[in-house]
């Protein structure tokens, strides 16, 4: 076909994942000669402002690489295309093969609007040499056995070194602890703070706990000089962190402490515990012209076979169960921990106000870490935060409930679903 009789599908796409994915895309368009794609890489820094910017000036691409976290702006926004009925006729994306806590966080108001692309979470990376000398023979799957084995290996190391690493910058190890509990973060149709609830004032305190024991440092990543180099001199035994580290502690070890590291799932209150469901997801918007097109490409790289290649080219954790049967990922085993933890994963609160209440939580535990602030006076503060973040949120609901009620409707009107939507269009 003529170049310039082909479709043209503009795909967006941030950072790593823009540099690699060209290359997988060359493929697509060999199987579909009559569609051509536009890649545009975005720095993740600017990559929110660029697509509220885009969506004010009609200027978005046909699909883009959106963070799970963002999906309920761009949802409010009205800018985002239903996919559940292309995922119903789809042979490529089922999605019982999907991971459930991931799948769910492109759920909005009971409307499918994007599809895993990658997965993050949380779990811990350890040094099974110190654990070996500090005596903890197995590992810890409970809190109790994990704080437990870091009396252990406190006590081992003595006085400099630490058990554990919890960088105060970062907010997933103490979401990942309140993700654990049976009580809400948010409450009242997720128009307020939760965070005074018993479940996570038993996840602060467990967290604070750590530091108040010695047993974790009270400093953030960037007071470390080099936390690979730290990990390998045994400064702390175990870490919380994510899946790009996997790549880096096999580069990074020394070769003589190569095979003295290993991965574990997060421990839980009564046993292995829940983690972020992170990552990013495939979105096509709304007002895309090539919407046919901008599918295909969305179930290309929804293949496993293909997600198995993104893996192995950038280290990204894939989203399908059936992608974990390669063997690349299967005999990996820093890499069986997180398929294991992948079943357990939890979706945050879908209001587009997150990113902020979740910067608003760190800055409290790191007020009760560093500042010695008392935990309940620092909770209730939180929740009058977040709840002053919500307000419009509340207000938004107070009408839908006063219009609904105006014309004889019960409560809140319901999200339409798109059956039929992509047809309609």
């Amino acid at each position: 076909m003529p170049r310039d009789e082909r479709t043209v599908v503009r795909f967006w796409a941030m950072g790593r994942e823009a540099e690699v994915v060209s290359e997988l895309v060359r493929e697509f368009e060999r199987e579909h000669p009559d569609i051509r794609v536009q890649i545009q890489q975005i720095p993740w820094t600017s990559a929110h402002e660029k697509l509220l910017t885009a969506f004010a000036a009609d200027a978005l691409p046909d699909i883009c690489q959106l963070g799970n976290t963002w999906v309920p702006e761009f949802a409010v926004l009205g800018a985002l295309e239903p996919l559940q009925s292309r995922v119903d006729a789809s042979e490529v994306i089922d999605e019982s093969d999907y991971f459930p806590g991931i799948w769910h966080t492109n759920v909005i108001d009971d409307t499918l609007l994007g599809v895993p692309w990658y997965v993050d979470t949380r779990l811990i990376f350890y040094r099974k040499d110190i654990l070996a000398a500090a005596g903890v023979d197995t590992l810890p799957r409970t809190w109790q056995e994990w704080e437990a084995a870091m009396v252990a290996v406190k006590a081992h190391v003595g006085p400099d070194r630490y058990a554990v690493m919890l960088p105060l910058n970062e907010f997933e190890q103490l979401l990942s602890f309140g993700l654990q509990q049976d009580d809400p973060l948010l409450r009242d149709d997720e128009s307020r703070g939760n965070f005074s609830s018993p479940g996570f004032t038993r996840a602060l305190a467990f967290y604070t706990n750590m530091f108040e024991q010695g047993w974790a440092p009270r400093m953030s990543e960037t007071q470390i000089s080099n936390v690979w180099d730290e990990f390998g001199r045994g400064f702390f035994s175990f870490y919380v962190s994510g899946p790009w580290n996997i790549r880096e502690f096999r580069n990074r070890m020394p070769a003589e402490l190569q095979d003295q590291w290993g991965t574990a799932p997060l421990p839980g209150p009564d046993g292995p515990g829940a983690g972020i469901a992170g990552g990013t997801s495939l979105v096509m918007f709304r007002d895309s012209p090539n919407k046919e097109a901008s599918w295909k490409l969305m179930e290309f790289l929804s293949r496993p076979e293909i997600q198995q290649r993104f893996h192995a080219m950038i280290g990204n954790l894939p989203p399908r169960r059936s992608t974990w049967e390669f063997p690349q990922l299967r005999e990996d085993p820093y890499a069986q921990a997180f398929r294991d933890q992948l079943e357990r994963v939890k979706p945050t609160p879908k209001v587009l106000e997150w990113e902020r209440i979740v910067q608003e939580m760190r800055l409290m535990s790191e007020r009760v870490v560093r500042g010695g602030m008392a935990q309940q006076q620092a909770l209730r503060e939180l929740d009058a935060r977040v709840d002053a973040l919500l307000e419009k949120r509340r207000w938004v609901r107070e009408r839908e409930v006063d219009e609904g009620s105006a014309i004889g409707l019960p409560g809140r009107p319901q999200a339409s679903t798109d059956r039929g939507a992509a047809d309609a269009r």
